[in-house]
Formats: C-alpha cells, structure tokens, sequence
C-alpha cells in the first residue's frame, strides 16, 4: 500500500514531536504493508509557516534517521496546502510541492477548512486546473458544510478534482459524521485514494489496512486495492522517481 497523506515529518506541524515519534509512525505503517510514503506537512498561512526550505530540511532529518533502519520502505515529500487565495502567488513562484501528476496536471493536495467551503473555492480550482494543477481535496468528510449537504461536493468532482479520503474518518475514529459521510461518497465511489494523515502514535496512528477491510466490506476488493494502492502509485511514481 501507499500512503499519500502523512505527518511524519519532525517537529514541523502538528505530526509527530520528534525523530522517535516519527520513525514509529514509519514503522506502524510498515507493519500494515505500506511500501511507499508521502510526508505532507502543513502549509497553513499564520499556523504553519512552511515552505520549501523549511519541509525539505525536516525531510532530510528523516530520510538520514531512516537510512540507519532496517525499514524496507521508500519516503518522499509533498505538503497539504489549507485553501488560500495566496495559493495563486505561490504557484506562480513554483513555491509549492506537489504529490505527483495524474492527467497530465501536477496534483496538489488542498485542504479546506472544517467548517465550511470558502467563497470563491470554485474560482481557485478554476485557475489551478487551467495552470495544470489538479487539486485533490483532503479529508472531504471533515468538512461540516459538507456533512450537511453532502451533494456540495459534486461541482468540485465534476470539474475533476480528486478527493482523499482519511482512514481514520472511515473507521469511525474521527466521530459518526466524518464515518457517514465517508460512507456515503465511497458507496459513490467518490474518493480517488484513502490515506492514513497520521500524526502521532496515540492520538492518530497510521490505520490504513483497516481501512482497506471497511472499503472492501462496504464496496468491493477492486475499490480497496485501487484506493490504497494503483491510484496512489499511479499519482506519485514521478514523485518517486525524481527522487531517485
């Protein structure tokens, strides 16, 4: 399996609190059969001040810490960008990391505020499409505006976004609204991946075989496989490649 939104990265957000903490989280996710990991840090304007410099230097304490494991895993890095009209500037300036490519347009993991869908979204992801960037939104189930109307969603799928969905949400670890709507898109078949967005060992650990149990049971073992695995290789292969 391949995990494409992850907080593994040390003391850089609100992931994991140290070079321990994060090659235990790394060592969690293999243990389920992850193979490859995206770090995606947030890049979150006036919380997390990331950037480039700031991710690819944490990436590097990693990346040296797991080079002295046995871990038979690859790692590489990203970011999950909160919606922002300085989006725009950014990436413009090539000041943001992206999770690979599918059609032809590099992905970029966007992440709305939990409680509602922002004036103007439709016109950002406008702009980021007609850039050759395709927005995948995280976490859409998170989203209250989007538990309560759930059909809100539609206009961002049907210009092409790609929606992520977190394992833990599935499970029913984030609370019965996220799990419900989880439920319902993927029944929809919806979501493109499933990702584990772990960020501590307790308080949310990586859980991605468990959500790959849930979709197989609530829509078939293809979907499961696809989500957990083709699609986000298919995504993140250049990412992986690049980085060799």
């Amino acid at each position: 399996m391949i995990d494409l939104h992850c907080h593994i990265l040390p003391n850089i957000d609100d992931g994991a609190r140290s070079i321990d903490e994060a090659l235990g989280l790394v060592a969690l996710a293999v243990e389920q059969g992850v193979t490859r990991m995206v770090a995606t840090p947030h890049i979150h304007l006036g919380t997390f001040d990331n950037n480039l410099q700031t991710i690819h230097s944490a990436y590097g304490v990693l990346s040296d810490a797991l080079a002295l494991t046995d871990l038979n895993i690859e790692v590489c890095v990203a970011a999950e960008v909160r919606i922002t009209p300085e989006i725009l500037q950014f990436i413009e300036q090539q000041q943001l990391p992206f999770l690979g490519r599918h059609q032809k347009k590099d992905v970029l993991l966007l992440e709305l505020p939990s409680s509602h869908i922002p004036p103007g979204t439709d016109k950002l992801i406008q702009w980021l499409l007609a850039h050759d960037v395709l927005p995948m939104i995280a976490h859409p189930e998170r989203n209250r505006e989007l538990q309560a109307h759930p059909d809100r969603i539609m206009p961002f799928v049907k210009a092409g976004c790609l929606l992520q969905l977190t394992a833990a949400s599935l499970i029913g670890d984030m609370g019965p609204s996220p799990q419900q709507l989880s439920e319902y898109l993927l029944k929809r078949k919806l979501y493109s991946i499933v990702a584990s967005d772990c960020h501590s060992l307790n308080r949310r650990p990586p859980k991605l075989a468990l959500a790959y149990d849930a979709i197989r049971q609530l829509v078939d073992e293809d979907y499961a496989y696809s989500m957990t695995t083709a699609m986000p290789d298919s995504i993140s292969s250049p990412l992986f490649e690049q980085a060799r």
